[in-house]
Formats: C-alpha cells, structure tokens, sequence
C-alpha cells in the first residue's frame, strides 16, 4: 500500500463521491495553482500536477475502481453517489492536513451564512417601540423571523461540528483563518511528512519577519473581528 494515495492527496475519505471529490480539486486548485504563487516566491507546479492526477484517477469510475484493486487490493467497492455525515467510529482521513483544511473553509463558508441572516436581525427597539411593532406584526413576518433563527441555530451547530475537528486535530483557534490555513497548507503539501503543528509556528515568525505593523495590525484585527462573529453564531447554539 502506498504511503501516499491520490485520497491523501485530495483529503477526501475512500467512500468520497464525485462531488466531494470534484469540490477537493477545485479548493485545492485555489491555493496550489501556479498563477496564485507567482508572486510569493513558491513553486507549486509539481503538487498541482499530483491534485489533477489524482483527480483524473478518481473522478474516472472505471480507473478509480482499477487504482483501489491495485492500492489496496479490492475486488469491489460500491461507492456512495450522495453525501452523507461520517458513520458511528467512521473517521474522513484524519491523517491529511487538507482534511483540517477544508474543514476550516467549512467554519468559514458557514461563518458568512450566518453573518448575512444575523444582519437581517431586528435592533433593539424601545418598550413603546417594541409594542407598537407587536400589535402591526403580522403571523407572516412571525414565521419569517422564526425561521431564520432556525437557520441560524442549524449552522451553529454545523459551526460545533467543525470547531471540535480542529481542536482534536490540536490546531489553536487563531489559526482557523483562511490567511493561516492557506499559508501551512501549501508549506506541508512541498512536504506531507511534516508536522504541521510547527508549521503554524513557523507561519507565527513568517508574520513576525515580513508584516509591516500596519499589515500585523490588520491581521489582529481580522483575528479579533473572526473570534467575536464566531462567538456571537455559537450563542444560537441552544436558541429555538
């Protein structure tokens, strides 16, 4: 068996359907591609060309089911056509960074949800207030509200989901950003056996030598801004 499979190389799990493994690719496409490391000195061609060949292998049923037999010696494997959440003791490649990855793009995707919905949230209003618009408000607009807390609520709970990854994973909180995250994906994918652990301290003094104060300010900042919006989701947790 390989010590390095084209799964491994997609963070994506052996049951993956074409769709995970599809939107892997193109994630990874993101950070990895060429053009994006033009200008930061970084030669990611030869990682790129791993991604598209595991991806031809993989999205291809035929080659995929022949690469299986070949790696790991199976005859059959029926591969799921829908996603699905993980099976009770069932764990998605634990082993892969672009695991940890993708899922703090996860936390974030649904970070931004919730930030549109809460933005449509009422400000506090006055008593006078608030009973004037109790006795004008409508069932409609009762069930609308309602039902964008319900949203709210499900994606907190799709946030509780991904934050308990990455804290088994042991990956401190200031680093679910995209600007960490990307930085020590493209370091550990020139080198798969790396700790990726260090690298986060290396990103630490990569900021400390190259940021300009403005630049680590804005930084703090964006830092600061992702902890309170990410507290602020959390609180609807146990709302509706």
């Amino acid at each position: 068996m390989e010590s390095r499979t084209y799964y491994d190389i997609l963070g994506v799990s052996r049951d993956a359907t074409l769709e995970e493994i599809t939107a892997a690719k193109n994630a990874l496409a993101k950070v990895y591609h060429p053009d994006a490391n033009v200008h930061k000195d970084i030669d990611s061609t030869a990682f790129m060309q791993e991604i598209l060949e595991a991806y031809q292998t993989l999205s291809n049923p035929e080659k995929r089911k022949q690469y299986n037999h070949d790696t790991f010696g199976e005859t059959m494997r029926v591969f799921r056509t829908f996603k699905v959440g993980p099976e009770d003791g069932e764990q998605e490649n634990p082993s892969s960074f672009v695991t940890y990855w993708n899922t703090a793009n996860q936390l974030n995707d649904v970070l931004k949800q919730s930030l549109q919905l809460m933005e449509r949230e009422t400000p506090k209003k006055s008593l006078p207030q608030l009973i004037f618009k109790k006795i004008g408000r409508n069932r409609k607009q009762e069930e609308a509200e309602t039902f964008r807390k319900q949203q709210i609520s499900q994606l907190s709970m799709q946030a509780v989901r991904y934050i308990t990854i990455l804290n088994m994973a042991g990956i401190p909180m200031e680093y679910w950003t995209p600007d960490a995250m990307n930085w020590v994906l493209i370091r550990w994918g020139q080198k798969q056996t790396a700790d990726y652990h260090i690298l986060f301290s290396r990103y630490d003094a990569f900021i400390e030598e190259t940021k300009s104060v403005t630049e680590k300010l804005w930084l703090k900042n964006q830092n600061r801004q992702f902890h309170h919006n990410l507290k602020k989701l959390l609180s609807y947790a146990l709302e509706v």
